[in-house]
């Protein structure tokens, strides 16, 4: 009813192309900006409180754009800043939202909850749309605004009333920019993940255009009112549910692959249903086949990011996966008003479904059927050190050197296996690695990996899954019968020299001076 109402208020406002899919991009925008940030807090807060805050500050937003509409105080700018305000704390909301999840429901069942709150989600869309353009043509956007005011109250009660179960903290807490570090870095190095976030771009570059055109469409090119337009959004809805109903039977029937395969033919049509239908009746029809693609599509990707990463970084995966869909999704948005201000609105629609068709390409070359196969449970703590110096969290950074002793028939073998391992390393907290051999001793391999501080290290050593482990295993099955690998570490020598002794600080070593500097150098 929101979208609804804000849509065709600026309709109403402006009849600029530009500017009405703006809200599309006043809406994205801000997880753009903020969604890595808000799924790095998501992970080192409490979730719970993070909830209430965010819900907090979209009643007060609501509140606000409900008042200023019905005093008629409302202009095109007013209007793009209180939804880009509203869009700012969706997308603080969004990773945490996403992340309790498994909490709620358990890892096994993730798939199937997702797909229950996508429907719910998309039941709203269904009949909200319609319901938003009754109101809207009786008593006017404004009313929409405070009733959305009124929504966000039901669901701070419900989350108040929620009791978290209290997580147990591994390791050193971690602070939002190391955060924020690790889960960049993560995705960074793990391929499931990247498979996810190339796949969103892909798709949400065309198929924005279809949100972004349609309220332009319904009104100018179809002629239709408030109701009409809301009729357009709820036939999206219903086909979205249809495809929440029949989503569990289609992934028994077809691979991950195969199900976006389908849909993104799907939902190019529906795009050029929308540039080149103008019958409505059968427009209709076409958009709820859009509906179930845009319901199918999604939920597999969310589900992908879900089970691309574990419980230690899930609410920074998710803020990334945000992050990529809706930036794409509002950069998109504002280039798609553009080209149709440019070209028209058929052939801008056009334009997309064709981008769309030649996305299918990308499918084989980022496979999202092999995320079945990992184990992202949290493996056993296998490093037991017994250190005769405490080093700080904050010492660093920190060297680990492992040595092992490989055959010469397996070390093309172990050196193809160590480049797995080193994803292993650099996504639970490397950022550097390297593996050496020693000329003297050609069957001797040591390798490095470079952690920024003890404290990120000591977090490292909780954040390997069931599936690093395996990974680790398959490296040291090629070592010599007999050997086990020698581990060491050390710590920069710099920060420790500068720590208390007997409660005095040690004086920093001053420079030699260069004039009594004899040397030979």
């Amino acid at each position: 009813m929101q979208n609804v109402g804000a849509s065709w208020l600026m309709t109403i406002l402006t009849p600029s192309p530009i500017l009405v899919a703006l809200m599309q991009t006043a809406t994205s925008l801000p997880v753009f900006l903020v969604g890595l940030p808000a799924g790095a807090i998501a992970d080192v807060v409490d979730r719970r409180k993070l909830l209430l805050v965010s819900q907090s500050w979209m009643l007060a937003v609501a509140i606000v754009l409900g008042i200023v509409t019905t005093l008629n105080l409302m202009s095109a700018g007013l209007l793009l800043l209180l939804t880009f305000l509203l869009g700012l704390g969706s997308a603080l909301n969004a990773p945490a939202w996403q992340a309790i999840v498994p909490e709620l429901v358990g890892r096994r069942l993730v798939a199937s909850a997702v797909t229950l709150n996508s429907m719910g989600f998309n039941l709203a869309r269904a009949v909200g749309p319609a319901l938003g353009g009754v109101i809207v043509a009786a008593s006017g956007p404004g009313a929409v605004f405070l009733l959305n005011a009124v929504s966000y109250l039901g669901v701070l009660i419900v989350v108040f009333l929620w009791r978290r179960q209290p997580t147990k903290i591994i390791g050193p807490p971690e602070n939002v920019l190391g955060a924020i570090a690790a889960g960049t870095r993560y995705a960074q190095h793990s391929p499931s993940l990247r498979a996810v976030l190339m796949h969103a771009a892909v798709f949400i570059i065309s198929a924005s255009a279809l949100w972004a055109l349609l309220p332009v469409v319904a009104k100018h090119d179809l002629g239709l009112d408030a109701g009409g337009y809301g009729l357009l959004l709820a036939s999206l809805g219903f086909g979205a549910i249809i495809a929440a109903l029949m989503l569990r039977r289609l992934n028994e029937i077809m691979s991950t692959d195969q199900l976006i395969m389908v849909t993104t033919v799907a939902f190019t049509v529906a795009i050029l249903a929308l540039g080149f239908v103008h019958n409505i009746v059968l427009l209709v029809p076409l958009l709820a086949l859009g509906g179930m693609a845009w319901m199918a599509t999604m939920a597999s990707f969310n589900v992908s990011a879900q089970s691309a990463a574990p419980d230690w970084v899930r609410a920074r995966a998710l803020g990334i996966y945000l992050l990529v869909f809706q930036g794409g999704m509002a950069a998109s948005s504002f280039t798609w008003g553009a080209v149709a201000e440019w070209l028209g609105n058929s052939e801008a629609l056009l334009l997309a479904a064709i981008l769309l068709g030649l996305s299918l390409i990308t499918i084989p070359r980022w496979p999202l059927h092999r995320l079945r196969g990992l184990d992202l449970t949290q493996a056993e703590d296998q490093g037991h050190l017994e250190l005769v110096i405490m080093p700080r969290p904050e010492d660093g950074p920190v060297l680990v050197t492992i040595q092992y002793d490989v055959a010469q028939i397996n070390h093309v073998l172990f050196v193809e296996k160590m480049q797995r391992v080193e994803r292993v390393r650099r996504r639970t907290g490397s950022h550097r690695w390297g593996l050496f051999e020693d000329p003297t001793n050609p069957d001797h391999f040591v390798e490095t990996f470079l952690v920024r501080s003890w404290g990120e290290h000591m977090r490292q050593h909780t954040r390997n899954t069931v599936t690093d482990r395996r990974i680790q295993a398959e490296a040291l099955a090629l070592q010599k019968p007999g050997t086990s690998p020698v581990i060491s570490h050390l710590v920069s020598a710099y920060p420790l020299a500068m720590a208390p002794i007997n409660g005095r600080e040690n004086e920093p070593v001053p420079a030699p001076n260069k004039a009594e500097d004899t040397t030979h150098k």
